[in-house]
């Protein structure tokens, strides 16, 4: 049912010096904040460019769900994010305040169901960041200076992202995937969204139960297979 992983990154952007402000957000300089979805052949299902780079990756996600032609999930289908997108419908993110990344297993192997999630969730969501990597690797106006405006940008992110596709079907190959995958390894208008509070605890609370069943068969499996 897990169809991909999902996740916001960084590009650099050029606005005009009265908006930069709003530009401004964990990295240095100007960003727009970018979120995509990605199959875990490394393809780019959905892609959502030009909002802000001060804007949180939760309010972007909410943006994308409520678009009459955003984000679609199947239903009973999700894709894997970060904790900071909390649990949602098509969204599965980990546990928190419990080990997730993959170098925090490296000597010491999950001690419950929880952990063990959290260390399969890690694993497979890298694909994401190899996503970006490559995409940034392959294209390297994305981290150039840009001189376009910023309608223009966005374009340029969208039409990165369809050639990459095109590229990872035609050669599966290619030398940037396989560098990718070892560093790895080592204009805005905001949608209201369309759930009340409550809706959202509710919805919140079934996929938290989806989550916990998913961990404890894998614990149960796991435990059975290393007696």
């Amino acid at each position: 049912d897990c169809i991909g992983a999902i996740d916001g990154t960084h590009i650099r952007a050029s606005v005009p010096i009265e908006i930069q402000g709003r530009f401004r957000g964990r990295k240095d300089g100007t960003t727009q904040n970018v979120l995509a979805a990605i199959t875990f052949d490394l393809k780019f299902c959905y892609v959502l460019a030009g909002w802000e780079g001060s804007a949180h990756d939760s309010r972007v996600l909410d943006d994308a769900l409520h678009r009459s032609r955003g984000l679609k999930i199947p239903e009973g289908k999700y894709y894997l994010g970060d904790a900071g997108y909390g649990n949602k419908t098509g969204i599965l993110s980990p546990y928190r305040k419990v080990r997730y990344h993959l170098q925090e297993f490296s000597d010491h192997p999950p001690e419950n169901a929880q952990e063990l999630f959290n260390l399969r969730h890690s694993s497979l969501r890298t694909t994401i960041e190899r996503g970006f990597g490559v995409l940034k690797k392959r294209f390297c106006v994305l981290g150039a200076e840009p001189f376009w405006s910023f309608e223009t940008q966005v374009e340029v992110v969208l039409a990165c992202c369809v050639l990459h596709n095109h590229i990872v079907g035609v050669d599966p190959d290619d030398p940037i995937m396989g560098d990718t995958t070892s560093e790895v390894d080592s204009q805005r208008i905001v949608h209201q969204t369309h759930q009340t509070r409550r809706e959202a605890r509710e919805e919140s609370r079934e996929w938290n139960d989806k989550r916990d069943g998913i961990s404890e068969a894998m614990w149960t499996d796991y435990v059975t297979n290393r007696s």
